[in-house]
This record gives C-alpha cells, structure tokens and sequence, in this order.
C-alpha cells in the first residue's frame, strides 16, 4: 500500500467516527508548498457543507479521532478545514533505509495482478515508420514497463494495418509494373516509401486503377493466392522496416508482438452473427451497420456504425471488435489500453459502446483509449520536412544521435569517439522520448532540437547529467555502493524536502500505472533532481563530519538509484560519465 493510500485509510476513517458518512472521500494529497506539511487532505469541507456544520470544528474532531502516530509528526488545521500532515523523521529514516537496501526501491508489486492487454505503436505496413508513430510507440512502451514493474501480465498487442485499401493498391501497382516493365517484388521494394507514392499517385489519378485496386482488396480478404503471395512480401519488407526503428528507439516491442488486422480475418463473420443475434444489425443502403442511440446528433440522425460495405468489404471497425473479443475472452484481459491518437476518439467510443451491447467483452473488462495529441513543428503545423513531405522515423533518430553527439563533443572532446558516439546514442534517443512523454499526452507538443538537448529544464540530459553527477559524489565518498550501511539523519530543512521526495516514488509509478500519464514520472523525477541540488547547496556530503556524512552519501545514492531506475520504467538510459 502506498503512503497516499495509508493516509487516506486513516482520514477516512477518522472522518467517518468524526460524523461523515460511510465511503466519504479523505481527498489526500502532496502538499502544494512546505509550510502545508508533507500531505493535506480537502475532504472535510464538503463533508461540513452537506453536514451543514462548522468545518474548521469538524476538522478538529477528525484530527481528534485521526491515528498517525507512527507516521506524521503533526497533523493541523488550516484555513476553513484543510488538514495539513507533516511526516514522521523517523518514519521517513527507516523508509529510506529500507528502500536502500530493496532492489525496488520500495516500490510494491500490485496488489492484485491484472493481465493488462496494451496496443501501441502500429505503424501502416504498407510504408515506412514515420514521425506520426513516434508518440504511440514510446507511449506505449514507457506504461508496459511499468505495469511489468508493478507485476501485471502485459501482453503487447502491435495491431498493424496490413488488411486495408492500400494494400489491395500496392499489389494492383505491382501487377502494373509487371505487365509493362517486368519489374519483380523484390527490386521494387528497394525504397518502400517511394513505392507506395507512386501506387497512391495512380490510385488518386486514375479511376480505373482504383476500381481495380478496391477489387483486390476483396480478393486478398477472400484468400486468393497470387495476392496473399505479394501480401506476405510486402508484410516482410515492412516489418524489416520497423523491427530497425525499434532497435534504434530502444522499445521493447518484437515480431513476436505483432497482431495485425489479418489474424481477426476468420473472426469477421461471426461478429457479424453476433451482432444480428443481439438485434443489432440493421442493413442501410446496401451497408450493414448498428444504430446507437448514444451517438443520435442534435439533428436526431444517428452515426453508424458500418461493419460490412456494401461491396462484402469489413471496415476497421470490424476488425477492433474481433480484436476487442479476442483479447478479452482468449487472452483473458482485465484491462484493454489503447494508446491511440486523439483522432480516433470517436471511432473507438463507437467500438467499445458496440462491443459491450453486443456482450463481445465482459462487463469487468475495462476498455480504456489514452489518446495523445499531434507532434508539431515550431511553426504550430503537423511536423514536416524542410520541403513539406512526411519525417521518416529513422531519419529522425540518427539526427537526433548527430546532434547529441556535436553537444557531447563540445562539452567533453578528451572522451574516446566511441564512447563519446555511446554516450550520444543514449542522450540522442533519450532525448527524443522524454521531450514527449514529459508532457501531458493529451496535448500537441512543439518539437525543438535546443529544448529537448538542453542541459537545463526538465529534459533528458539535465536528468542523465544528475544522475551522473550525484553517482560521482557518492563514488568520492568511499562507500560500498554494492552494500550501503549506516542511519540516515534528518536534521537540515533540505535533507527533510529531499526524504520526502524519495519516498513519494513508489506511489508515482502505482499512478502511472493506474493512469496512464507517463508525464507523472517525469514530473516527479525532475522535482527529485530539483531537490537533490537544494540539498547539496545547503548540506556540505564530503565535507561533513562522521555518521552526518554517511547519512548524506545514502541520500545521493538512493537519489542516483531512483533517478536511474525512474528513466529505466521511461525507456531512458543513463550513462557513467558525460
């Protein structure tokens, strides 16, 4: 349980012998500033009001009937009812002394094991990763580390488009090259990117092609030959493609984490059945469709949901139900993360309320969207190339590695080139993840090369640059980092701050798990480095005297451990020197 848990229990309880009714909220959290304590709680005000009582005297009962001895040194009233706890010293040496010397660095399993499904990253198998997949990839890599790290069963789910139009597109341009220049599949797909233009250049132009294109769309779901023979070729190429982004971005995803669009192929009838068995499926124009009354606009018409075209073709929407279901009842999911974007709020809100009308996933099942906004250029558009045409994600990677390699360069040209190009590939990718994933999701972000680099801030380098930097204090301290001994001291209004940060670790990542918003842990990891320096501005390590001075080591270890292992559960690495 984590401290803001332990915490709440208590108040509830106290609120509850105060007079509150049963199941009222504590509303426990980190205090805004200092001379709040350590954690206040808001939960008696509203209380008072329905209560229709005096909340400062309400709060005076619950501080009354409140047991925190073991916990806080004081707990207060202030202004109209806040209650503001300061924490034990004692308590808080003893729980960095445990932490110390626990691997996890007191951060507790999940009490209750889920098996979470998370699907992320999905590039389009027909072209090359580019920019507009960077955001869901490391998204969704930073929330399975972390729900691995508490204990889940996370089950990757790559659901790439491989089944669509464009796919029915390429084969009919290959054909086409074929018949007039002879050109085989594999000297065709030497630049993907260049021949999925061409494809789509003649699918846009030309009517005919794209008849014909739509057609073998219908033949390929159908299992013709010659089109799942150029089909698997094209989904070869690909996958080649993104497995190398993968390896340069440092993402746990594998081929083995591929679930397409094509393994829910089989299922599509029998959604189709199973939605007519529940009433549901209503034929318009030709199209089969479920009619919701939750998605009726302010004119009365409803938005369908089509799930089969006029033409026998299935829509995406289909296909989310069957992977839905499959992932509920054959994986045995608790919970379904869609880390997609903002977008596809609309589809996927129709995809989940059809799913549970049609009983495809279990009420306990939670199907969850975290959407996350649009990566944008510092001119507020959608980012670009310098001519206007789409980033590939390599390219984006190896620049970023060239531009941390010049900074690191600059600052330490007496490194070895190869540890200097180490040290690059580190601080380069790091970079390009932390600039995303400190932010709220939900938002579109600027993309800057001088922010994201930027030894200052809340940025990747300043973080691994901390993490450096505390590891060497600690290392000219001459203790045994393999098995730190000695008590810790909380005698300094800085070392007090820092303790306190520290112990705040195990519930940040228990939120992040639950909430899915990795800009918490960056949050938190930026307000410990913070900390971190206010204490060594104020608190001398090795010059202190004896037990003082080995008390303020453990401090910088256990910081250079939390701040480390934080990065690590972020897809981040450190390095030994910078």
């Amino acid at each position: 349980m984590t401290l803001k848990q332990q915490l709440e229990d208590r108040v509830a309880v106290a609120l509850r012998r105060a007079g509150a009714p049963d199941g009222t909220p504590a509303q426990v959290g980190q205090a805004t500033r200092p001379e709040f304590g350590d954690y206040q709680s808001n939960g008696v005000m509203a209380v008072a009001r329905n209560l229709k009582t005096n909340p400062r005297q309400l709060a005076e009962r619950v501080v009354a009937e409140l047991d925190l001895g073991d916990l806080a040194d004081r707990v207060e009233v202030a202004g109209p009812g806040f209650l503001n706890i300061t924490l034990s010293p004692s308590w808080l040496a003893a729980r960095l002394v445990a932490m110390l010397r626990d691997d996890r660095l007191g951060v507790e399993p999940a009490p209750s094991p889920q098996t979470v499904v998370v699907d992320y990253s999905h590039p389009n198998l027909a072209k090359e990763m580019h920019v507009g997949h960077l955001r869901s990839t490391i998204i969704g890599d930073a929330l399975v580390r972390v729900l691995e790290f508490l204990g889940h069963r996370v089950v990757r789910h790559n659901h790439v488009g491989d089944w669509g139009t464009q796919f029915g597109m390429l084969i009919a341009y290959m054909d086409r090259l074929a018949a007039e220049q002879g050109h085989d599949l594999s000297t065709a797909l030497v630049d993907l990117e260049a021949f999925y233009r061409a494809a789509k250049e003649c699918f846009d132009r030309d009517a005919a092609f794209a008849d014909l294109a739509r057609e073998y769309v219908v033949r390929l779901q159908g299992g013709d030959a010659h089109c799942r023979a150029a089909w698997e070729q094209f989904i070869g190429e690909s996958l080649r493609h993104c497995e190398a982004v993968y390896r340069q971005l440092g993402v746990t995803l594998t081929g083995a984490d591929v679930r397409p669009e094509s393994a829910y192929n089989d299922a599509l009838p029998g959604i189709l059945d199973q939605l007519a068995a529940k009433g549901l499926l209503v034929e318009s124009q030709g199209a089969q469709c479920v009619f919701l009354d939750e998605f009726r606009g302010k004119d009365g018409e409803i938005t369908p949901v089509i799930v089969r075209k006029s033409d026998g073709g299935y829509l995406y929407a289909t296909t989310d139900l069957a992977a839905a279901q499959y992932r509920a009842n054959d994986v045995g999911a608790d919970r379904i993360l869609y880390i997609v974007d903002a977008r596809q709020s609309l589809h996927l809100r129709q995809v989940f309320s059809v799913a549970r009308a049609a009983d495809l996933v279990p009420p306990a099942c939670s199907l969850e969207h975290h959407a996350f906004g649009t990566m944008l250029g510092e001119d507020g558009r959608p980012f670009k190339t310098r001519q206007g045409g789409t980033v590939k994600l390599m390219d984006l990677l190896r620049e970023a590695e060239e531009r941390a390699f010049a900074l690191v360069s600059s600052k330490s040209p007496e490194l070895p080139e190869g540890e200097r190009r180490a040290v690059a590939h580190t601080i380069g990718i790091g970079s390009v993840k932390y600039a995303d994933l400190s932010l709220n999701r939900t938002t579109d972000y600027v993309f800057s090369w001088d922010k994201m680099l930027s030894f200052e801030g809340n940025t990747a380098p300043y973080l691994q640059y901390s993490c450096v930097r505390v590891k060497s204090i600690f290392r000219r301290g001459g203790l045994d980092e393999a098995d730190p001994r000695g008590d810790i001291i909380l005698a300094e209004p800085a070392e007090r701050q820092l303790a306190v940060k520290l112990v705040q670790f195990n519930e940040t990542v228990h939120s992040v798990a639950g909430e899915c918003y990795p800009n918490h842990l960056c949050t938190y990891l930026y307000e410990l480095a913070e900390a971190f320096m206010r204490f060594y501005e104020t608190c001398p390590v090795l010059k202190a005297e004896a037990e003082v001075r080995t008390s303020r080591l453990l401090l910088s270890l256990l910081t250079a451990r939390t701040i480390e292992r934080g990065l690590g559960l972020l897809g981040i690495g450190v390095v030994e020197r910078m």
